[in-house]
């Protein structure tokens, strides 16, 4: 086998085993491009009503308040998830006499940020509670599959086969030799007008891979990132400098038994404002308003949050901001970290969640996002039906049946010369380079 017959081989067994991993994907993605809008529709108890002109709640009395509402867990971080909208964070307490306490029947807690009373409360994905936790769902089935880690690292191993196939699948498209190339390779950026369903079918997976190729390879390599980080941080920080946090080690080799801290969270997060304050005076960044304040039992260490010049993400924060961490007994500064501007491969990482996550470039690109869940599901279909056609006229080819006979005219549509006629020089060599790379884009 040649190696374009490889390649050809590999594009067509990989696209079948990711084809309904794609599909699942892409259309659960397509509807978490406007996820907060339809928690909004599905879950509208968990946003308060807003309040033009009025200030939230400082992040310690939104602790506090919380920490009131929940008694039987600890209280370890608040977030302003969005405008009318304020998360918390929390861990179950220990029971008595060294006694775990009873799991909670939640792990999602939500509070108004004017007030600090309870907005609501959910076991995330759990649909036995009822719609209120749809979109909850569809993440864990976009994320995981519903399957938890089992289906974390399912879309991670494919993801990374994914991400490979990218360069396979474009490497195909490209003509079999250099002769009158350009000519040669637009075809295959078109989709030809009154073709058969095989021909309309390969045009639109051949071109439309084509055509969104960047978000493919983007959307492929973040998901990566997004299972399974050892594989991930392995290339980046072979390709790019790419730094490691230091609160990661530090929560990593804590120690299990942590002590609280000295540092109350009224002091916290004074200490996190000034923090971040001198800090951005230092490093010429302009910083904001706060989003979220946390705090880590294993690293005893507290986490400020807020705005900053260097942030990507245009609304609420998960992994978009500018945040100092600092030591929860000395309020010691322990890190700085900002989104861009600091290591090229951190750069890039934060782009990648800013892409993957529809936070950047406004509603346009949510669009382009949520269109683009429906591109994945339809290079998914057209693979497989352009593969069925091609095995169905082998098949049939080889049994002498009529029907395959009419599979192979249609086949024979793809393997018609596109490129420079005789006329044009391309010459019968150019005709049969054509044919061959019908051949070999197929699946």
């Amino acid at each position: 086998m040649k190696p374009r017959g490889v390649f050809v081989w590999l594009h067509r067994w990989v696209g079948l085993l990711m084809a309904g991993f794609l599909i699942i994907v892409g259309i659960t993605g397509s509807l978490l491009a406007f996820n907060v809008e339809l928690e909004r529709i599905f879950a509208p108890q968990l946003f308060a009503k807003l309040r033009p002109g009025s200030a939230p709640l400082d992040l310690a009395t939104l602790v506090r308040r919380a920490q009131e509402q929940l008694p039987q867990a600890q209280v370890t971080s608040v977030t302003y998830q969005e405008p009318d909208q304020v998360s918390v964070g929390f861990a179950p307490r220990n029971g008595t006499e060294g006694q775990a306490s009873p799991e909670l029947a939640f792990d999602e807690f939500y509070v108004d940020p004017w007030t600090g009373a309870e907005l609501g409360r959910r076991k995330r994905g759990d649909l036995s509670q009822g719609v209120i936790n749809l979109m909850p769902f569809i993440y864990n089935l976009h994320w995981r599959l519903a399957l938890g880690a089992v289906g974390q690292w399912t879309l991670g191993v494919l993801a990374i086969v994914w991400t490979i196939d990218c360069f396979v699948g474009f490497y195909l498209t490209l003509p079999p030799s250099s002769e009158h190339f350009w000519r040669r390779w637009k075809p295959a950026w078109l989709i030809k007008r009154n073709a058969s369903a095989y021909r309309l079918n390969f045009d639109l997976h051949r071109a439309g891979g084509l055509w969104f190729w960047a978000l493919l390879f983007v959307f492929a390599w973040s998901s990566v990132m997004m299972d399974i980080r050892p594989a991930y941080e392995w290339v980046m920080r072979g390709l790019f400098d790419y730094r490691d946090s230091p609160i990661d080690d530090l929560i990593m080799n804590a120690n299990a038994t942590p002590r609280g801290p000295k540092i109350g969270w009224p002091e916290a997060l004074t200490r996190g404002e000034r923090l971040m304050a001198e800090e951005a005076k230092s490093r010429h960044f302009v910083a904001g308003a706060p989003l979220s304040l946390a705090y880590f039992p294993p690293a005893n260490l507290y986490l400020y949050e807020a705005r900053g010049s260097r942030d990507l993400f245009e609304r609420s924060p998960k992994g978009g901001s500018t945040s100092v961490a600092f030591d929860a007994d000395s309020g010691d500064l322990i890190e700085l970290s900002q989104p861009t501007g600091e290591h090229l491969g951190n750069t890039i990482e934060s782009w990648l969640y800013a892409l993957h996550m529809a936070r950047v470039f406004g509603m346009p690109y949510r669009i382009l996002v949520c269109v683009l869940g429906f591109v994945f599901t339809m290079l998914s279909v057209t693979g497989v039906y352009v593969w069925w056609k091609k095995r169905r006229a082998r098949a049939g080819s080889r049994a002498g049946r009529g029907p395959a006979r009419r599979g192979s005219r249609d086949i024979a549509d793809v393997k018609a010369p596109t490129g420079p006629s005789r006329r044009e020089g391309g010459g019968v060599a150019n005709e049969t380079g054509i044919r061959d790379q019908a051949r070999g884009d197929a699946l």
